[in-house]
Parts: C-alpha cells; sequence; structure tokens
C-alpha cells in the first residue's frame, strides 16, 4: 500500500468510500467507469471481503468488468440483471441541478444505459469537477465510423445555432489512430466552454444521424458525494434537497490494495 495518497487521490477515496455505504446486501449495482469509479470497485470489494457483502455487479466498460472480477466482485451483464437497485460512478462535471458531462474515459454509452437502467444514479467527485455551467469539458459525443465526417459536420451546423460559447470540434485520438470505445466506434469531442441549454442541445445532437449518444446526463443523477482531501464529504440529494457534510478516515486498509499490486 503506498504510504500515502496524493490529495486528489485521498478525495476520491473518501468519496467512493461513502458512496459505497449505501450499498445493501442483495443489491445489484452498476459500477461505474474512470478513475474515481475504480476507487469505489476497490472500497466496494473490501466489503464483499471483510463483511460478506451480498452484491452483483454490473460494470460499465471492459476495464470495469476486469478490475472487479480481479477483486472478486460478482458481475453479470445489464440483460442478465435486469433493473437494477443503484449505480455509482464519476463525472468530468456537475452543476447545481445535478446535470452532469460524462464520457472523458469513453465509456459514456454503456454509462448512460446502465444508469437509466437503476432506481438510483450516485456520482462521486472531488470538488474540482463542481461548476456553475456545464462545458468547460469537453462534451464527448460517441458516433459510428461509418461517415463520421459527414456526422461531424452536422454537428459543427447544429453547434453554430446554439447557446454555446465554443464550437470546436476534434476526433479524439489513441496515438496516430482514432480511439475505438467498446462498441468500436469513434468520440468527437465538442469543446464549447459553456452550454447554455443542456437538455436542448442533448435532444438534438441525439437527433444527427450517425450519432450513437452524447456525455451530457439530464436528470439521471440523484445524489452526488463530493469528497475533500482532508476526509471531509458533502453528500447533496437532489430529491430531498438536502447538502450534508460528514467526514470519512482518510487510511485506506491494506486490504483495498491487496489484489492490485500496488
Amino acid at each position: 500500500m503506498p504510504a500515502e495518497l496524493s490529495a486528489i487521490d485521498t478525495a476520491k477515496f473518501v468519496a467512493a468510500k461513502r458512496a459505497v455505504a449505501y450499498i445493501e446486501d442483495g443489491m445489484k449495482v452498476g459500477l461505474g467507469t474512470g478513475s474515481t469509479a475504480a476507487w469505489m470497485v476497490r472500497c466496494l470489494a473490501e466489503r464483499v471481503r471483510e463483511e460478506g457483502l451480498r452484491v452483483t455487479g454490473v460494470p460499465t466498460s471492459t476495464r470495469t468488468l476486469e478490475l472487479a472480477k480481479q477483486l472478486g466482485i460478482p458481475v453479470t451483464t445489464l440483460d442478465d440483471a435486469g433493473w437494477l437497485d443503484l449505480t455509482i460512478d464519476g463525472a468530468d462535471e456537475f452543476d447545481p441541478q445535478l446535470s452532469l458531462i460524462k464520457g472523458g474515459g469513453a465509456a459514456l454509452l454503456q454509462e448512460k444505459i446502465v444508469a437509466t437502467a437503476s432506481d438510483r444514479m450516485i456520482v462521486i467527485s472531488d470538488a474540482a469537477k463542481r461548476v456553475a455551467a456545464l462545458g468547460a469539458f469537453p462534451l464527448p459525443v460517441e458516433v459510428i465510423p461509418f461517415g463520421w465526417t459527414s456526422t461531424k459536420q452536422h454537428v459543427e451546423e447544429l453547434l453554430a445555432g446554439s447557446d454555446v460559447l465554443g464550437r470546436e470540434v476534434t476526433l479524439r485520438m489513441s496515438g496516430d489512430q482514432p480511439l475505438r470505445t467498446d462498441e468500436n466506434n469513434f468520440i468527437l469531442d465538442l469543446h464549447l466552454k459553456r452550454i447554455g441549454d443542456a437538455r436542448h442541445l442533448s435532444l438534438l445532437l441525439n437527433q444527427i444521424a450517425g450519432v450513437v449518444e452524447n456525455g451530457l446526463f439530464n436528470d439521471i443523477c440523484d445524489v452526488v458525494i463530493v469528497g475533500h482531501s482532508d476526509g471531509r464529504v458533502e453528500v447533496q440529494d437532489l430529491a430531498a434537497g438536502t447538502t450534508t457534510e460528514g467526514r470519512i478516515d482518510v487510511a485506506p486498509s491494506a486490504n483495498i490494495f491487496a489484489d492490485l499490486g500496488e
């Protein structure tokens, strides 16, 4: 185990640990993708090992599937699981209404499918992801490879008449080749700077032929848990209209790293 976590990893760890406290015995849980979600998977695996917690995980990416299996969390597919009790995932940005931008890890399609097949979605984050208005983080849009340049042109034409500050659209690369998602699609990143109406933009983007899904998560997230480097956690519950604060022990046990070779 590392002697000391960095400030950002501490924030992610305490948010993740608070989130897995929502998981009850017998639940079917969507497992998110990304660096913060990976902490959640580790914390959940610790509960499975130490408490005998019975859960079934539905991973939102190949990476999360491999990590969950490695750590001993029972997993299944969404088709086999059916409806889920809870999904816990990270976000690239969230606003005061708990609208999100997701997809920095190129898993937005599976993440949105799993989140919308759940009774609740909990987002875990550090304070840097909290924004007054979405758009500083590039908005990912998943597109099929066939005719992607035409799709990109249609997206650019849409943005010309939209309430956004930036309109640059780039193809996400992996080395010298376009990045491929788990569904073998491409990702267009929209550098918008500020999004005036996220719901309207999401609807319009998904009407473009060739667009599979976009990274705007509107009216999906129920709770955001923000971790801080000093162990504080803020819990914003949209339905309850409350924001509460607590504190988590910032020292992870050795078991949380046991199967990761860290």
